[in-house]
């Protein structure tokens, strides 16, 4: 009997490493592609500023406090908005109702399209608005200058969002990582060419990312309109305005202007000018790092959606557990990595001696930030992918601006920590988020969340015939 009882546990041991490869396999065939593309993406910004960077303090505080505040600002409420075609692009494939995605695909164009443009304002009249805020005249000044050319990144925020979310809903977003690959190298070269070859300075720089961007967009397009996804591209149709409303409900959730806040609390302290560069470089870094498990939150997105309009709860619930586990074993590597190349990685940015001796003072909050990310991000992804964005909301309100903010202001002003206060309240908001979300997770009905997945697919649900009849 004990020799048979044995027998028995290896078997599902065996059987238990089987799922967590398969899954792994699964988790991996969205994630990788994702990370490659956020990676590549976000890269661009991160080498511009270092680009930027060596033109002097003034030019890299002035890019990094529109970059983090006006152009982060923006990126969060454009991922949020397009949060939506996750979930309804995510679960209709998993339900095989594959002739509506590309209805959910119009809908975010028309829903990003009109929030872009709401939001054009803050980057035309961006020096005027810093100033009004009490930010040093020559910092907003030139930031004003670069935020125009930020506009043209604004508009490839708007389709690049909603097509990778539209193309790893249905698997299809290697094309993404590579695209995203090769406008990350296009743009090195254009760098390196516009401002240390040719002198162009703060222009130079910025035509070239935007050029590596609208190269994405425009590929995007092509792999789209090109005939790649004949199931789910069936042309344009009216039918994309209708139902615009409980879309846009749907698209409520977005943490990532939240930082932006905080460099605008940079801003006021004594020494300014450090004080923005060294804390946008630290965001920067670890806003990089998050491309990375930022992959996972698409992936889990991803599966969680899949499997609930699939029917299967356990799947949904299963996948949940391998993405945590994965994620955490990155998380530890590049917590040690921070720990370890902080010096090196502050001269990549500038040559300045007090900002490199300001970021690595924050190389140990740094890396517990960069733990928490892999965390954070399944935890949100899991949220998106079962239509829970306004829960996600709710929970970033209160732990970001109602104990985050607050605490981050006392350390940094009143108990004078300076930057290091601030980046205190900001880990404590997102320990208390993490902390959250996994206790709503932990508590989540997985077959009542089937139930609902239905039941918002079975409404908004065209019969092919029906989207025929409204194309145009």
């Amino acid at each position: 009997m004990e020799e048979r009882l044995l027998g028995s546990e290896a078997k599902d041991i065996d059987d238990l490493k089987g799922r967590v490869w398969k899954e792994s396999k699964k988790l991996w065939r969205v994630a990788f592609p994702a990370m490659l593309a956020r990676v590549s993406q976000y890269g661009m910004f991160v080498i511009t500023q270092g680009f930027i960077g060596h033109l002097g303090e003034v030019e890299l505080a002035a890019y990094a406090l529109i970059q983090i505040i006006a152009v982060r600002f923006s990126n969060g409420i454009l991922i949020g908005m397009s949060s939506a075609t996750e979930t309804l692009c995510g679960q209709a494939f998993g339900a095989k109702q594959y002739h509506m995605m590309g209805i959910y695909l119009q809908r975010s164009w028309i829903i990003n399209l009109a929030t872009g443009t709401i939001l054009l304002p803050a980057f035309i009249f961006a020096a005027d608005i810093f100033k009004l805020l009490g930010e040093q005249t020559d910092i907003a000044n030139r930031a004003g200058d670069i935020s125009l050319w930020f506009i043209g990144i604004l508009y490839f925020f708007v389709f690049s969002l909603t097509i990778q979310k539209y193309l790893q809903a249905q698997l299809k977003n290697m094309i993404v990582g590579w695209l995203s690959a090769v406008a990350f190298a296009v743009h090195v070269a254009l760098s390196w060419i516009f401002v240390s070859k040719l002198n162009l300075g703060i222009p130079g720089a910025m035509s070239a990312m935007i050029i590596a961007s609208w190269f994405i967009v425009i590929g995007q397009f092509v792999y789209l309109f090109g005939g790649w996804c004949p199931n789910t591209w069936k042309g344009f149709s009216s039918a994309a305005f209708a139902d615009l409303y409980p879309v846009l409900k749907l698209s409520i959730s977005s943490e990532f202007w939240y930082n932006a806040l905080l460099v605008l609390l940079a801003g006021y302290m004594k020494n300014a000018t450090i004080e923005i560069s060294s804390f946008s470089i630290c965001l920067n870094i670890i806003s990089w790092e998050f491309m990375l498990v930022f992959g996972f939150l698409a992936a889990s997105g991803v599966r969680v959606s899949n499997e609930l309009g699939r029917g299967d709860a356990k799947a949904a619930k299963f996948s949940v557990k391998v993405a945590i586990a994965t994620t955490t074993v990155i998380g530890f590597f590049f917590s040690l990595i921070c720990l370890v190349f902080s010096r090196k990685v502050a001269h990549l940015f500038t040559s300045n001696d007090e900002v490199i001796e300001s970021i690595t003072s924050l190389s140990v909050l740094l890396a517990f930030s960069v733990l928490l990310n892999g965390f954070q991000a399944v935890l949100s992804g899991v949220a998106v992918g079962a239509g829970r964005q306004a829960v996600v909301a709710y929970i970033n309100i209160i732990c970001y601006y109602f104990i985050g903010l607050p605490v981050g202001v006392l350390l940094g002003y009143v108990a004078d920590l300076k930057v290091k206060g601030i980046w205190t309240g900001m880990l404590l908001g997102v320990v208390m988020q993490s902390l959250v979300l996994g206790y709503v997770t932990w508590k989540t009905d997985w077959d009542n969340e089937v139930k609902k997945a239905s039941e918002r697919l079975n409404k908004w649900l065209l019969k092919p015939s029906e989207e025929e009849s409204n194309g145009n």
